[in-house]
């Protein structure tokens, strides 16, 4: 028997009879109307007409279909075909079929299911909705777009509806034109588009990849930071450190605390505890113990000082130290102001500040030094050529008051020449094998014999000397255009005189290893990264306080049909597969045995 209009109606009265404990669902629109009263107690079938879907609402929901089944008994419907769901402004929902329960304000959709907030649109095959909680849930799969921020897919998801929040997991993807990131865990504020990553992710750009295993990103300025393992991949640059903040748009990073930047292409490495990283720029800004290391096949070199910058493209580096700039390679080793490679030509230089006003003594009063096996070598300014192809040292400048000193053989004393400026060269092991001092040329020579007998010490000053070495030490010495000079047996040669002007030897500042690098450093203190809490796990969807709310909506029902129920979680005192009786329509999700509803454990 079909009935029409008049029948809804009749419906509001008998429902107004059995609002005790909840608000019964109420059908404002029936269209066709068909009583199974015989083959279910309280059930209704509803379906459309010509003048529009089924209307049915409850408790702020408004929801249209095709076809309802309605169990009065149990304050249950099942809806088919062309689903609407509303609730209030916020929510709108389409799917091609859904299950609510009056009872725990629970709802099942599946089929095309569309869920839209103001922010974002979901999309998924089957999903969970508890308004009680404001929740829902799925786990077979799904889809976000939000327009800002792109598209973001995961095998479970879970939203907030009054925080705006998504909480993803499992092959999480989000994909927007200008980046793509890929994670485990994203917490995803739709209101904002603020991003939270958990676990292993990637933020992958045109000319960039993020790697963290906690981090933040915001989709609409692009710009995020990570605290976990934090590496950005650059065209040519790896950059790491214990917290980064990265900008996007402007291809911009800066970390704090244990960072590396490994340029791949030239082979070296930089480190320290705040850098900053300008990718369009191509340079690096380093300080806090900064360190640079250029890997050579034989011998790495490795320099320090106070800041640290790498400028330039991959094949133009050049690399600046300022203040007490040190470097050491196991035959050389030096120390200055400021020092400047350019990694193209292959030139250091070795430079001293000129500001007379500084109260440091190193500034006012120390040269630039050199040292080179036994030999010690100062100046204005020093200057070192080596093949950057080979990295062997080629040669070697010092400009205006050039000193150099080495120990005599048996340490009767110093063997020094100054000048103008000094000329060196190197042989195939980088040692000096020729010096020449032009212009003004002082000597002090300790003269030996082939028994390495001391045969007197010679003190003279020429236009030029040039010098001969052999292992490190002084084998011939040539004047030439000398003006004065004479030798003298050692017994002879006054204390006074011993000394050219301008003598210091600086032996106790020379790096003998790496570490030495750092002896003038103040005590570091590293600050104390605060970051980002830890991730917290999704509690179940179906948790206790749900499944005490369907024990109490199956007592409440025991109590007014007088059945007692002896084991609330397998009674459910509701018909069982409608189909068997002719219905279309499969069992009732929501109210199968509550162990079904549980979902997996997640990692």
């Amino acid at each position: 028997m079909k009935v029409k209009h008049i029948y809804t109606l009749l419906l509001f009265f008998s429902f107004a009879f059995v609002q005790a404990q909840q608000q019964q669902i109420e059908i404002k629109y029936s269209g066709f109307l068909e009583f199974k009263e015989a083959d279910t107690p309280g059930l209704k079938i509803m379906t459309r007409d010509d003048s529009g879907q089924i209307h049915i609402i409850h408790e702020g929901v408004d929801m249209w279909c095709d076809q309802a089944l309605l169990y009065s008994n149990d304050n249950f419907v099942e809806a088919y075909g062309n689903v609407k769901m509303k609730q209030g402004d916020s929510i709108n929902m389409t799917s091609k079929y859904v299950e609510y329960s009056g009872k725990t304000k629970l709802a099942f959709a599946s089929g095309d299911v569309i869920l839209k907030e103001p922010a974002s649109t979901l999309t998924t095959d089957t999903l969970y909705f508890d308004r009680a909680k404001q929740q829902s849930f799925y786990k077979s799969g799904g889809k976000v777009v939000r327009d800002s921020s792109g598209t973001i897919t995961s095998q479970i998801g879970r939203y907030y509806m009054n925080s705006q929040k998504y909480q993803f997991v499992k092959n999480v993807k989000l994909v927007n034109p200008d980046y793509t990131i890929d994670t485990e865990r994203l917490d995803f504020f739709t209101e904002t588009g603020h991003a939270f990553l958990y676990g292993p992710s990637t933020i992958v750009t045109a000319d960039s990849k993020i790697y963290c295993e906690k981090g933040f990103f915001n989709t609409e300025t692009k710009q995020g930071y990570a605290v976990k393992k934090s590496r950005i991949d650059y065209e040519n640059r790896i950059f790491e450190g214990d917290s980064m903040y990265f900008d996007n748009n402007q291809s911009f990073a800066s970390a704090t605390n244990n960072i590396t930047v490994t340029d791949t292409i030239n082979k070296s490495i930089v480190k320290g505890h705040y850098a900053e990283i300008y990718k369009l720029k191509d340079s690096v800004f380093i300080t806090k113990r900064a360190l640079a290391i250029s890997v050579q096949e034989n011998d790495s070199v490795y320099m320090h000082a106070d800041t640290l910058m790498v400028t330039g493209k991959a094949e133009k580096r050049i690399t600046r130290a300022y203040k007490n700039a040190k470097f050491f390679k196991t035959d050389m080793s030096g120390k200055a102001d400021s020092i400047h490679v350019n990694h193209l030509t292959g030139l250091t230089q070795l430079i001293n500040l000129t500001n007379t006003t500084s109260k440091e003594a190193f500034v006012t009063k120390r040269q630039p030094i050199l040292w080179n096996l036994g030999n010690q070598m100062t100046g204005d300014t020093i200057q070192i050529k080596s093949n950057p192809k080979t990295e062997k040292l080629d040669s070697l400048l010092v400009f205006d008051n050039a000193f150099i000193i080495s120990k005599d053989t048996l340490g009767a004393g110093y063997n020094q020449i100054v000048g103008k400026i000094l000329i060196g060269l190197f042989d195939e092991d980088n040692t000096l094998k020729q010096v020449d001092i032009n212009k003004n040329a002082e000597s002090i020579y300790f003269a030996r014999n082939e028994k390495n007998e001391l045969v007197g010490i010679d003190k003279s000053k020429s236009g030029s000397i040039m010098m001969l070495f052999s292992n490190g030490d002084i084998d011939e010495l040539r004047k030439i255009r000398q003006v004065d000079g004479k030798t003298y047996p050692e017994s002879e040669f006054p204390e006074n005189v011993r000394k050219l002007r301008g003598f210091n030897w600086r032996e106790e500042e020379r790096p003998k290893n790496v570490e030495d690098l750092f002896s003038d450093d103040p005590p570091l203190v590293l600050p104390i990264i605060k970051g980002l809490e830890d991730y917290i796990p999704q509690e179940d969807f179906f948790d206790d306080a749900m499944l005490e709310r369907m024990d109490k909506a199956d007592k409440s029902e025991a109590k007014k049909s007088k059945t007692p129920v002896t084991n609330p979680k397998a009674s459910r005192n509701v018909p069982k597969n409608s189909l068997n009786k002719g219905v279309m329509a499969p069992a009732p999700t929501l109210l199968k045995e509550k162990s079904q509803l549980i979902e997996p454990k997640k990692d």
